[in-house]
């Protein structure tokens, strides 16, 4: 798997979400260094390398996060809670598990075998370049050719 590509690929799969009010979701395939919120980005990942004979299989584990400017407590955290649900127009997991493709098709347009959002951590304020922000982490797992 090429990584940078499979990280783009699951930040345009992100930017499907529809989020309410005005609000759009911008999204970066790497760590920016400085986020247009609301913003989410790929971050940090480990590869778990040789799961098949032969450079088969890779198992990558990739760590996206979303993060959300503090106009006011409440409403940012009704947006974030949106983005973060199992389902729903906003749904980050749904947007990126959107891009596994049909039964029988390859991931990410063929970039991987399969991807699966497997959980959401760290709900948190984070510190961004000095700013700060609320957000949280989304984890996906990725499978494909070595």
């Amino acid at each position: 798997m090429e990584m940078s590509a499979v990280r783009a690929a699951i930040a345009e799969a992100a930017s499907a979400v529809v989020l309410p009010a005005a609000a759009k979701l911008t999204c970066t395939g790497y760590t920016p260094d400085a986020v247009t919120e609301p913003h989410f980005f790929c971050g940090e990942y480990s590869v778990e390398f040789d799961r098949a004979m032969n450079r088969g299989l890779d198992t990558a584990e990739l760590t996206c996060r979303v993060l959300v400017g503090l106009a006011d407590d409440e409403s940012t955290q009704r947006l974030l809670d949106a983005m973060l649900a199992g389902s729903g127009p906003a749904s980050l997991k749904q947007a990126i598990e959107a891009a596994r493709g049909a039964p029988g098709e390859y991931a990410l347009g063929g970039l991987a075998h399969d991807l699966h959002v497997m959980r959401v951590q760290g709900y948190r304020w984070y510190e961004h370049q000095g700013a700060q922000y609320i957000g949280a982490e989304l984890i996906t797992k990725i499978l494909g050719e070595g």
